[in-house]
C-alpha cells in the first residue's frame, strides 16, 4: 500500500481520531444551535443572532488543539442562517441589515462547525410561539423530521440514494406538503462540505445524479427541506446572497485592485468552507465580490423562496455510517407539534420502525427512542392529545 492510500484510509470512520473530531464538531454545533435558538425572540435582529451563532462555533473550535504541533484547521463550516416562513434557506445579511424576527414566524436556523475539516452540519425548524405548534406550521414540520427519520434509516451501507429520494418524497405527500426541488444531501469527507455522492431531495428530469451506493465508514449530511407550497423556489434578489464557497478548480487573473484584495483575504481565511460576506471588510467587498463571481472564482449559495404565505421547514442532520449502525450526531428537539394529518401508510410505518443499530436487534431503538418519537408524529399526535 502506498503512502497516499494509507493516508486516504486513516482518514475515514476507521479512525477513532477522526470520529472524535465528527462528535467534537457535532458537539459544539449542537450547542450553538441551543445557543441560537435561546437568542430567537420577537423583535431580535436576524443578523445578531447569525454573529452569535458563528462567533460561539469559532470561540468554541479555538479552544481546541492550541497546543498541537501541527496547525489544525478548525471553525465554521457553514455560517448561521435563520431563514423565516417562506424563505427557503442562506439568509444570513449583513451587519446593515435590520431585518426582526416576529411572533408566530417559522424559523429556519442552519449552521456548520469542522474540527481539522471534519464536518457536522446542522438545521432545525422552530416557531415563534409559545404552546404546541399547530395547522399548516405543526404539518411542514412533521413532514421534515418524519422524513427525516425515515431517510436515518434509509441511508445505511447496501442501500441505494433513490430509495431515499423516493421514501422523503412519499412521507411528504402524507402531509400534503412537498419536498423542496434542488436540496441535495452530501456525502462529506475531509475539508469537503459537497462530495459526490448525493441524495436528490426530488427526482426531475433535469437534474441527474449518478446512482450510488452508501458504504460502512461513510459520512453524510442529510438535508431536508419541505414546504407547504409547490417546492419549486425561486432566487428573488441576488443582493440577498452573502454566502458563498471559493471555486477550488477555477483561476483568474482579476483586474480590478478592490477584488484581488478581497480574493486574497477569501483565500487567506476561508480557502475551503463556505463563508459569509460579513466576515469580509465590507466597503470593498461590495465591488470585489462582483468580479469573482462574474469569473466563477466563487460558488454563491443563492437565498431562495417559495411564493409569500407558503410556510417552510428544514432539519438537516450528519450522520456517520459505522460499522454497528447509523449514528445520528447533530440534532435538536422539536416543539410539540399538533398536525392535521395522521400517516397511515404501511410503508412508512414499516421505515419508522426499522432500527438504526446493526448488531443488537432494538439496540439503536432505545438510544434513539426519544428522536423517534418526536419523528414518528403518528406516535406523537397521539400523546399531545392526551398532554
Amino acid at each position: 500500500m502506498s503512502d497516499e492510500e494509507r493516508e486516504e484510509r486513516e482518514l475515514d470512520l476507521t479512525s477513532p481520531e477522526v470520529v472524535t473530531k465528527y462528535k467534537s464538531a457535532a458537539e459544539i454545533v449542537n450547542k450553538a444551535l441551543q445557543l441560537v435558538l435561546s437568542e430567537c425572540k420577537p423583535k431580535a435582529k436576524i443578523v445578531d443572532i447569525c454573529e452569535k451563532g458563528d462567533s460561539f462555533i469559532a470561540e468554541q473550535t479555538g479552544n481546541m488543539y492550541k497546543n498541537v504541533k501541527k496547525k489544525i484547521e478548525r471553525g465554521v463550516a457553514f455560517p448561521t442562517c435563520i431563514s423565516v416562513n417562506n424563505t427557503v434557506c442562506h439568509f444570513s445579511p449583513l451587519a446593515s441589515d435590520d431585518t426582526v424576527l416576529e411572533e408566530g414566524d417559522v424559523l429556519k436556523i442552519d449552521m456548520g462547525c469542522h474540527i481539522d475539516g471534519f464536518i457536522a452540519v446542522v438545521a432545525h425548524t422552530h416557531v415563534l410561539q409559545q404552546g404546541p405548534v399547530t395547522g399548516r406550521a405543526a404539518d411542514v414540520i412533521a413532514a421534515a423530521n418524519t422524513a427525516a427519520e425515515v431517510a436515518l434509516r434509509l441511508v445505511r451501507p447496501g442501500k441505494n440514494n433513490k430509495d431515499v429520494t423516493e421514501a422523503i418524497q412519499k412521507v411528504a405527500a402524507a402531509y400534503d406538503c412537498k419536498i423542496v426541488e434542488g436540496v441535495l444531501s452530501h456525502q462529506m469527507k475531509q475539508f469537503v462540505i459537497d462530495g459526490n455522492k448525493v441524495v436528490l431531495s426530488v427526482s426531475a428530469p433535469e437534474t441527474r445524479v449518478d446512482d450510488a451506493e452508501f458504504e460502512e465508514n461513510e459520512v453524510y449530511a442529510i438535508d431536508i427541506v419541505t414546504s407547504t407550497g409547490e417546492g419549486k423556489p425561486k432566487l428573488l434578489d441576488e443582493k440577498q446572497t452573502t454566502i458563498y464557497k471559493r471555486a477550488v478548480d477555477k483561476s483568474y487573473h482579476l483586474k480590478m485592485k478592490a477584488s484581488r484584495f478581497i480574493y486574497s483575504e477569501i483565500n487567506q481565511k476561508f480557502p475551503i468552507m463556505p463563508f459569509t460576506a460579513r466576515a469580509l471588510e465590507e466597503k470593498r467587498s461590495r465591488l470585489g465580490l462582483v468580479e469573482c463571481l462574474n469569473h466563477d472564482l466563487l460558488e454563491p449559495y443563492p437565498v431562495l423562496h417559495e411564493k409569500p404565505g407558503d410556510l417552510v421547514a428544514h432539519i438537516k442532520f450528519t450522520v456517520l455510517l459505522m460499522p454497528n449502525g447509523s449514528d445520528r450526531i447533530t440534532s435538536h428537539s422539536l416543539q410539540e407539534l399538533q398536525p392535521t394529518k395522521t400517516v397511515d401508510d404501511p410503508e412508512i410505518k414499516a421505515w419508522l420502525s426499522l432500527g438504526t443499530k446493526a448488531k443488537k436487534k432494538g439496540g439503536g431503538k432505545k438510544k434513539k427512542g426519544k428522536k423517534v418519537d418526536e419523528a414518528a408524529n403518528e406516535e406523537a399526535k397521539d400523546e399531545n392529545s392526551q398532554g
